[in-house]
């Protein structure tokens, strides 16, 4: 009878929430690998699109930028990294104020910091309102 083996997988640290910046809902996805020749490896991205990356150099450096979609595959599980604190209120006022325009900072930089200080004002009016 022949020996079963688990499926060997290459690995790739995802955040949920990439579109706004990394806020630490991460977790890790697995790819499984199909085939490995002298040149290549070859896996499954996202349970159905075959791919391939550089075998020496995934096997050399443990990690690997895959063609054009420039996601970051692992031979191991990547570890998760650890969750930020969250800016306080009066940080993120004095971020949006020496983001301003007429203190040195541009008009984008102003914006979003405007942005992450009313989403945290309003997050935290919200939670207040619960108690």
């Amino acid at each position: 009878m022949s020996e079963i083996t688990a499926p060997d997988y290459l690995y790739e640290l995802w955040d949920a929430n990439w579109d706004d910046g990394p806020l630490g809902n991460y977790k890790v996805l697995r790819h499984e690998i199909t085939k490995k020749t002298a040149r290549r490896i070859y896996f499954v991205m996202n349970g159905s699109r075959s791919a391939f990356v550089d075998r020496q150099r995934i096997e050399a450096d443990g990690e690997i930028r895959h063609g054009y979609t420039r996601r970051l595959l692992h031979l191991n599980p990547p570890e998760i990294p650890g969750q930020r604190e969250s800016p306080s209120l009066p940080e993120l006022k004095q971020a949006m104020a020496d983001a301003h325009p007429d203190r040195g900072g541009t008009d984008e930089a102003f914006i979003a910091a405007r942005a992450r200080y009313e989403r945290a004002r309003d997050k935290t009016s919200r939670t207040e309102g619960e108690r």
